[in-house]
């Protein structure tokens, strides 16, 4: 029973996530992004955004101060720094911002 409760709670839960997340999901972006060619200094802002510190690689490759800001601060998190390194490299111009995912 304890088994059971626990599988409807977790069901619960990510339904109620999921239908949360889809509002945001249908909204219009009006900034989509655009990947950038690899260069030398994308390659420098990657590794800088992965190893030092991440929204670093976005300062470097001339990105907007949102998203330099958001870099930097969601990138704290573990697999969000790989994928600050990945953008830098890349260099994504755009991007989603005010709840649009």
């Amino acid at each position: 029973m304890n088994n059971l409760l626990k599988t409807g709670l977790v069901t619960v839960v990510m339904s109620c996530l999921l239908v949360g997340a889809m509002p945001a999901s249908l909204a219009e972006n009006t900034d989509p992004p655009k990947s950038g060619k690899i260069s030398g200094r994308s390659v420098a802002a990657g590794v800088l955004s992965f190893l030092v510190w991440p929204g670093i690689g976005q300062a470097v490759n001339s990105n907007k101060g949102q998203k330099v800001a958001t870099h930097a601060v969601i990138g704290l998190f573990p697999p969000f720094r790989f994928w600050s390194g990945w953008d830098g490299l890349v260099d994504r111009k755009g991007g989603y911002w005010n709840g649009k995912i």
